[in-house]
């Protein structure tokens, strides 16, 4: 676990040292039990550790027979059952990493199908004189790249390859309308120019610093729903769930867990307490004095009948103020989701004792979970449509002319790569969200809050395994009679009755909105005269709409907030001030 790195010189030049020590230097947050460096001839790799598995003898980078070389990020959680398979008497260490590096030297870029983890990793292949990049199919784990006629360069990190001098800082407009509409950006470039993503389940090849090949590995079946028993469902998922969880708690170090009033986490807390001896320890998020529903309560009860130990965080409006700048600064690839400052803060306290955490990432996302599913379902004379149809500022005139252009255009994209085989319109949605949504909103969130403590976070529903067994349910052991999880939540009233799975939910909120308006007076012309924001917006607008009250209005003020944070720290490279209101006075343009 930790950050990784490298640079490929083409035309058989040599490494820069002094690149390769401003990439680890960029990544150093990342992991700081150890620093591996890597270098032949045109070839530079770095890695920054967090030490989770393997804690003597896992130091990176790790070397086959032949001199070939692995850098990685991430877990690989049945790498005890892989190291059998490949025979035990070869490996040097204990290190779950090892795994890909000698599975490779057997398979080729085909083995790596076999694992099951998070991770991101590089192989320098001396006989064959070629690099190979690698990602986990859902994308928990990062890889950005940069190539030129000159080198070929890759971080964990876009901000990495801007800090070392390999990209400049250079917005593309059709990314940047995205993150406007939806929070979010879609597809393989990001939103600084010239910065590509490795796309989740996607393996590069290069020789001379040029990609040669490439391979996209699905965990998303074509084939349509199997099954249709309820009983025989939920007996295959208890064992499905329990394999996957207890795989996830593999570590050499304590963990922890993420724990909301929702049925995912519940539901991971229930098995946890299952698997352990020892009383789990369970964080939340609380939220006081707002209008916004909290369930610490139902979060309690779900603790104490696990036995857990639970600790509640309070996010207040003091935290929103003092740290969004840095949390917008930690946010390389944006993503306006609120849900990244709880996070940063519950990271803060749970790194405290722990480096690994797990939490319900992809229960929604492989169950049918949110309400945009149930949409997708209906028929459009029934009130149905298509996800994301409406984005954040439609019907607000704050923006100049053309910025919004082509804003749905990724999404388009998306949906019709996923419309193939026997899915249904609940499958294909599904797909989408796992294409885009997940790895570039919720996925990268928690990476970058939870590394920025040093904190390894652990998703066991974003498993091949479970993806292979919940998105193949038909649609009716998804959503049923306007409920979204159905199965979820019927294995979840029989093993933890007090979680109140069926009871109706709010979902996960911030109330960002209420607490804008209620300072939207002394906002409104600080971001108004931000550089990024008069680029896209007429200032006098800006003002009007933090002074506006209204639920879309709001939303539409916390994007323009965001964005000029964002804008400042990896556009303009400002280091971020003590909050909100030093930050956007001290880089005003008048």
């Amino acid at each position: 676990m930790g950050g990784l790195a490298g640079y490929i010189a083409k035309n058989c030049h040599n490494v820069d040292h002094r690149i390769i020590d401003r990439l680890q230097e960029a990544l150093s947050h990342r992991g700081r039990d150890a620093y591996g460096r890597y270098i032949k001839g045109p070839v530079g790799f770095i890695h920054t550790r967090l030490a989770i598995i393997d804690l003597n003898t896992g130091d990176q980078p790790l070397y086959y027979e032949n001199g070939s070389a692995l850098i990685a990020n991430g877990e690989i959680y049945n790498y005890l059952e892989l190291r059998k398979d490949l025979g035990e008497e070869g490996f040097k260490t204990h290190s779950d990493s090892e795994t890909a590096l000698r599975i490779f030297a057997r398979d080729g870029i085909g083995g790596f199908d076999k694992l099951r983890g998070m991770y991101a990793f590089a192989i320098h292949d001396v006989v064959d004189n070629q690099v190979v990049l690698c990602r986990d199919p859902f994308g928990l784990k990062q890889i950005y790249y940069v190539e030129t006629p000159e080198y070929f360069a890759f971080a964990s990190e876009a901000q990495a390859l801007v800090a070392a001098g390999l990209v400049g800082r250079k917005v593309r407009e059709d990314a940047r309308s995205e993150l406007l509409q939806v929070q979010f950006t879609t597809g393989s470039d990001m939103i600084l120019d010239g910065i590509k993503r490795l796309q989740p389940g996607e393996t590069i090849v290069l020789k001379n610093g040029r990609i040669v090949e490439r391979r996209r590995r699905q965990v998303l079946s074509d084939e349509g729903a199997t099954g249709n028993n309820l009983q025989s469902a939920l007996y295959e998922w208890d064992r499905v769930f329990e394999e996957s969880v207890r795989l996830h708690q593999r570590s050499d170090v304590d963990y922890a867990m993420f724990l909301s009033g929702g049925v995912d986490s519940a539901s991971l807390l229930g098995m946890m307490h299952r698997l352990n001896e020892r009383p789990v320890t369970a964080y939340t998020a609380a939220f006081e004095a707002s209008s916004v529903h909290d369930e610490r309560e139902l979060a309690r009860e779900v603790a104490k009948s696990c036995n857990a130990n639970h600790i509640e965080v309070m996010f207040s409006e003091n935290d929103f103020w003092a740290l969004l700048p840095e949390v917008a600064a930690r946010m390389d690839d944006p993503a306006a989701d609120y849900a990244i400052l709880p996070t940063y803060k519950l990271a803060r306290e749970a790194a405290r004792d722990f480096k690994v955490v797990l939490s319900g990432e992809g229960g929604d996302e492989l169950f049918g979970g949110y309400g945009r599913y149930r949409s997708v379902m209906r028929p459009f004379l029934l009130g149905g449509r298509v996800m994301r149809s409406k984005g954040t500022f439609d019907k607000i005139d704050v923006l100049r002319p053309g910025v919004l252009e082509g804003w749905r255009d990724g999404i388009a994209a998306s949906e019709s790569r996923e419309s193939r085989g026997k899915r249904s319109r609940l499958a294909i949605a599904q797909a989408v969200d796992c294409t885009d949504w997940l790895p570039n909103d919720l996925l990268l969130k928690l990476d970058r809050m939870l590394m920025a403590h040093g904190l390894e976070g652990r998703t066991p529903f974003l498993d091949p395994v479970v993806a292979e067994f919940a998105y193949k349910l038909p649609d009716r052991l998804k959503v049923r009679k306007g409920v979204g999880k159905f199965l979820l939540r019927s294995w979840l009233e029989r093993c933890l009755p007090m979680a109140k799975p069926f009871a109706k939910k709010r979902g996960f909120t911030v109330p960002v909105s209420e607490w804008i308006a209620a300072r939207g007076k002394e906002l409104g012309p600080l971001v108004a005269r931000q550089a990024g924001i008069i680029e896209i917006a007429d200032a006098d607008r800006v003002e009007k709409l933090f002074n506006t009250p209204g639920k879309r209005e709001g939303a539409a003020c916390w994007h323009l907030l965001f964005y000029a944070l964002w804008h400042q720290a990896h556009v303009l490279g400002h280091a971020p001030c003590p909050d909100v209101f030093e930050t956007l006075a001290s880089f005003q343009k008048s």
